[in-house]
């Protein structure tokens, strides 16, 4: 017998609820046919909470029975929470795997087959780097101010001097782009070596001297990436860019 249920969501010209949509994916998941009952209006969905005394929608009966909204539904099938919760590496371990893959293509669109051999692998680094530092320089300039307000609790050069805060994603930026670019490494290199290091420090000390738990704001101030081996590696790569690009010029 095929299992069904109930589904009452608010779906207006205005508003589509992205909650009820998700309710009704997931039953038809697990199997339900579901009753899809749209809220078409304000008035509507107000008289639906008032008659079944709830104060959100969408709302899921099965067997007659409320089981409540997509939270809900979730731990009735016993799901855990939706979406990421507390500290997570995902955002910048989502860049680098995706500027590695740039790196790659980058270097096979103009090596081809040279992607193999010793330069071109070389090549691939060096692209995986620079993306990288552009890509996390573009996350810190969506919200300057919320980047900034994070960076300055540990980046020892921003503490004394906040306007430091808001130069440094374009240098990262600059540097990154640079590199990409091919611009003279002596140009490039000291602006990438000088804010990796002053990162690298403060990062190893507000993490591993001062054991203090923050979050970092390497790919923007809003999210829950932890200060720690991830961020100093970041500031790494950009030492290590700085570095290879400078001793390039030799």
């Amino acid at each position: 017998m095929k299992k069904t249920a109930k589904l009452y969501r608010m779906h207006t010209n205005d508003h589509i609820c992205p909650y009820g949509l998700r309710s009704k994916d997931l039953l038809e998941r697990k199997g339900f046919e579901v009753e899809d009952h749209k809220l078409t209006s304000r008035t509507e969905t107000d008289e639906f909470k008032k008659k079944h005394n709830v104060k959100t929608t969408p709302q899921t009966f099965i067997d007659e029975k409320k089981v409540g909204g997509y939270d809900d539904l979730r731990d009735y099938f016993d799901m855990g929470p939706a979406g990421q919760t507390g500290t997570t590496y995902t955002p910048v371990l989502a860049i680098f795997a995706v500027a590695f893959l740039m790196g790659i293509a980058a270097v096979y669109a103009v090596s081809g087959s040279d992607l193999f051999t010793q330069s071109g692998i070389i090549k691939v680094v060096e692209m995986f780097v620079a993306f990288s530092m552009s890509i996390l320089a573009i996350q810190k300039l969506r919200d300057l101010y919320s980047f900034t307000n994070s960076f300055i609790t540990y980046d020892l050069l921003a503490m004394r001097n906040l306007r430091y805060a808001y130069v440094y994603p374009f240098a990262e930026a600059f540097a990154g782009i640079g590199m990409i670019a091919g611009i003279n490494g002596f140009v490039v290199g000291p602006v990438s070596l000088f804010i990796g290091s002053i990162g690298a420090i403060s990062v190893y000390k507000a993490v591993y001297i001062d054991k203090r738990e923050l979050k970092c704001a390497c790919v923007g101030g809003d999210s829950n990436v932890p200060l720690g081996f991830v961020s100093l590696t970041e500031n790494l790569f950009m030492i290590a860019a700085g570095i290879w690009m400078i001793v390039g010029q030799f």
